[in-house]
């Protein structure tokens, strides 16, 4: 292994270990420096100011779209700051460099209704159906990411509270309440587990084998069935439950900053694109309030 591709693989393992990044966006990482640094060697070039130029021109005429290549320079730098810190580089060549201005995408969401006819749809009469209905219901219930979602062990959850410990990115724990609903399905679910399954593992949910579930799996299980029970072909992946936690929050009059603890957001920023969602309800009120607006 080559000094290039030993510290990569270190900076891999950080992410993994340190950062507790989801396997897909470690793979997402690696595949975007490799191609970085495959560009730099096949052309023979330093990696300089000019250089990465000529590599941002290159990726654009890959007919890339600017979110790809804005994830590509993040990728890319991220990996150049570790380099930075652990003493390999002084400095970060791509410091300065600016990433493409990206359009502001609105998150897609459920209305209320919808999500509620959702999960009040689900069946619970055998193994996969009730861990399917505890997972979504609880997914809903907290707005955990997937990966945090799947990693879940039972000491996690305090049904007396009902308060659920999150690891979130950057080993940054926090606390998140759920719902009386979402307490009884889940308890239920894993009374059935120890006893259905005799599983005395840790994780919450796992498959009909006893093993972890994965985020492949509930990112494959969902959209069947709710493709099963409304019919619909619609788009539907779980970080969409989370998009739909936060905008509800929001409508119902949660505070911004208190989304964000919930979320695990670092900025509010993030937390921000929430607000976007809610120019009808603005209207709406705008209408309903100001003594002037008769329409």
């Amino acid at each position: 292994m080559d000094k290039e591709s030993g510290n990569l693989e270190n900076y891999l393992a950080y992410l993994k270990e340190i950062r507790k990044y989801s396997p897909h966006t470690i793979r997402a990482y690696e595949i975007d420096i490799r191609q970085f640094c495959l560009y730099f060697k096949e052309n023979r070039l330093e990696v300089n100011k000019h250089s990465i130029r000529d590599f941002l021109a290159f990726t654009f005429s890959q007919k890339k779209t600017k979110t790809t290549v804005a994830r590509k320079i993040y990728a890319v730098k991220s990996f150049y700051d570790y380099l930075v810190k652990i003493g390999v580089l002084k400095n970060n060549p791509l410091e300065g460099t600016s990433t493409p201005k990206l359009d502001r995408k609105i998150p897609q969401i459920l209305t209320e209704n919808e999500m509620l006819e959702f999960l009040n749809a689900l069946p619970d009469k055998n193994f996969l159906q009730l861990r399917n209905k505890a997972l979504f219901e609880f997914l809903y219930a907290t707005g955990l990411r997937i990966s945090e979602l799947t990693e879940l062990k039972i000491s996690d959850i305090h049904f007396g509270e009902r308060l659920v410990r999150v690891m979130g990115k950057g080993k940054k724990e926090r606390l998140v309440p759920f719902h009386p609903q979402a307490a009884t399905i889940l308890s239920r679910y894993l009374q059935h587990v120890r006893r259905g399954l005799n599983y005395q593992g840790e994780r919450v949910f796992v498959n009909a084998r006893g093993g972890a579930l994965s985020q492949r799996s509930v990112e494959r299980i969902l959209p069947q069935v709710y493709r099963q029970l409304s019919g619909s072909n619609r788009h539907i992946y779980p970080h969409l439950l989370r998009h739909s936690f936060a905008t509800h929050l929001l409508q119902r009059g949660a505070n911004l900053r208190i989304i964000q603890e919930l979320l695990g957001h670092a900025n509010l920023a993030t937390t921000e694109k929430y607000t976007t969602l809610n120019f009808g309800d603005l209207l709406k009120t705008y209408k309903q309030f100001h003594p002037r607006d008769n329409s």
